[in-house]
């Protein structure tokens, strides 16, 4: 089977993300099919983006169908692994948008069906492969750029628009946690920068800060990680000020033994225009470099995972460890007191 003859399709697309994924696969020559979304209201507009996949009102017609060999999903966060296991059960690889589960049971169930059927679980780190200047950061850190990475910060700040959402965005049970549904995008990153395979939660803390008609929300959270040769700090919060014209200004800032690196992902404040801001600082000086054009080879690389059987993507272990420290972080922080960190 060559890439280009890969078809897919789609089970649940309750966060927009789903876009980003059809995208990816599309762009590297998959061929979109058809799709089951349970809502009238998510479906319409998203059939008239996509006319050639078919919607189906039964999920079985994707499971049962031997022509598709890969399932994409951004379902509600709480449903995500069950969706998984059928897929991969059914014979199916399986691309999800984190989080790729909300509990360390359901990784624990996830990783047991993935080892015995031997399908690919790809969870959609949107963060790092929706983003150009962050695989740029990664050829310069692979490249020997900065020397050894001994630090990470991974800032994820988000537009709240309380108003828009949907109500299982509020309920703890449904999205799993500030940490769960938001920290895995750095969790997964910090393991990407320093090329570790282990790494501990040494604190982490979540908290409702400013939104006590919703209790069920969590606006804010933060862990750190400790990893033989690094650590890694990272924030998640839902306080993106509406004067900034974008969701969020994420921003990355590695450390290494030869140099720095700062990525402002998706707008450099008060300063140049566009996203994919990279400035690297080492010892003969300042740069900045414009990424916007930088390659995205997620979507062809797991496509080409999906034929050859190979984990050119992201390594499977890398994709579950990343959800492994962001949900051993959840529990740390739900363990404490409210508001209050633990370790």
């Amino acid at each position: 089977m060559s890439a280009s003859g890969i078809r897919f399709a789609v089970i649940g697309i309750n966060h927009n993300h789903i876009f980003g994924q059809v995208d990816a696969l599309l762009g590297a020559g998959g061929e979109f099919v058809s799709f089951f979304a349970q809502e009238d209201d998510l479906a319409a507009p998203f059939k008239e983006r996509y006319l050639q996949a078919e919607r189906v009102h039964d999920a079985r017609r994707i499971l049962e169908d031997e022509s598709i060999a890969i399932v994409l999903s951004a379902a509600i966060p709480k449903d995500r692994a069950r969706i998984g296991i059928e897929v991969m059960r059914h014979g199916k690889d399986y691309m999800v948008d984190k989080p790729g589960m909300i509990t360390l049971e359901e990784l624990e169930e996830v990783r047991r069906i993935q080892k015995e059927t031997g399908r690919i679980y790809s969870i959609f780190y949107s963060e790092h492969f929706s983003s150009r200047v962050t695989n740029k950061a990664g050829e310069l850190i692979r490249s020997g750029a900065i020397g050894k990475v001994v630090n990470t910060l991974g800032l994820g700040p988000h537009r709240l628009n309380a108003p828009i959402r949907p109500s299982w965005f509020f309920e703890r049970e449904a999205y799993g946690g500030i940490l769960t549904d938001i920290a895995s995008h750095q969790c997964e990153q910090f393991l990407f920068y320093t090329g570790a395979k282990e790494a501990e939660v040494t604190y982490a803390m979540v908290a409702n800060r400013n939104n006590p008609q919703t209790p069920g929300l969590q606006d804010f959270g933060e862990m750190t990680l400790r990893s033989a040769d690094a650590t890694g700090y990272i924030r998640v919060d839902w306080f993106t000020p509406d004067g900034l014209p974008i969701w969020g200004d994420g921003r990355v800032m590695i450390v290494g033994t030869e140099g720095t690196i700062e990525m402002r992902k998706y707008i450099d404040i008060a300063g140049r225009e566009g996203k994919d801001h990279l400035f690297l600082v080492d010892k003969t000086g300042m740069r900045h470099l414009d990424c916007s054009n930088e390659d995205l080879p997620y979507g062809r690389d797991l496509l080409n995972d999906v034929r050859n059987r190979t984990e050119t993507a992201m390594g499977q272990e890398h994709c579950f460890k990343a959800m492994e420290l962001t949900l051993k972080a959840q529990a740390v922080a739900e363990a404490a007191p409210a508001g209050q960190g633990a370790r």
